[in-house]
């Protein structure tokens, strides 16, 4: 038999719509990044898209469960972290799986204990960093310098990604130097391109710019050409006097 609906209970499509309805003022919420659709800031806008507002995207997380060898990794790292007093909560900002790749997005102050787990920890055995990137989000107010990191478990044949951010303001991530002795060069190239300041490194020195190099010419907010360069011991001829090829 039937049972009648409860008068106090929602729909499943009511449900539904409330959830639309808080979703939808969640992303009202976010700041605008740009206004109109091509650009323009003259008042000649003919495109009928002068309204438009483009919000700043939420930042991706992903819920359980994860997928592939994803769910162990995670699993084994809360628990090699409890294990130091820790939680995976609170070393971890938010998990985020994206073609095929698990990034954990570490917070700083955590790094380093979260790679020394990463490494000794049989059911983990992170062995190798394969290398360190920087990225530069202009737009992340409070977390505008990301570090990526690349491991590699050579005994279970996984790979992880780690993500760290800091502050333009504060540009300091504690440096792995000392669980990973490859990310010496690394660092130091990160530093060189994007100014992320490695606290403990052994020698944050630049690599790939000349020793007085003003500036970290990978940051998106680095001007565009115009950059004087100073050829010592050099002299470039005038274009008339240069070789040609025909």
């Amino acid at each position: 038999m039937t049972q009648p609906p409860n008068p106090g209970s929602a729909s499943s499509d009511e449900q539904e719509e409330d959830a639309g309805a808080q979703a939808g003022e969640e992303r009202l919420s976010e700041p605008v990044v740009r206004t109109g659709m091509f650009g323009t800031h003259t008042t000649g806008d003919t495109s009928g898209y002068g309204g438009l507002m483009v919000r700043q995207q939420p930042l991706p997380s992903s819920a359980r469960p994860y997928g592939s060898y994803f769910d162990e990794v995670a699993d084994a790292l809360g628990s090699a972290l409890e294990a130091s007093g820790l939680n995976f909560g609170t070393a971890v900002e938010r998990v985020v799986v994206a073609n095929g790749e698990l990034t954990l997005h570490v917070r700083r102050d955590y790094l380093v204990e979260v790679c020394r787990r990463l490494r000794d920890d049989p059911h983990l055995a992170f062995q190798l960093c394969l290398g360190v990137g920087g990225v530069h989000y202009p737009k992340f107010a409070g977390s505008e310098l990301h570090a990526v990191y690349h491991l590699l478990s050579i005994t279970h044949n996984r790979r992880l990604r780690l993500e760290v951010s800091a502050p333009d303001a504060d540009p300091h991530i504690p440096s792995v130097t000392a669980v990973y002795p490859t990310c010496d060069w690394h660092e130091r190239e990160t530093w060189d391109f994007f100014g992320i300041i490695f606290d403990g490194h052994p020698a944050l020195t630049r690599i790939e710019m000349p020793d007085d190099w003003k500036g970290h010419p990978q940051r998106k907010d680095y001007p565009l050409g115009g950059i004087p360069v100073e050829y010592r011991g050099a002299t470039v001829p005038p274009p008339d006097e240069r070789r040609s090829y025909e």
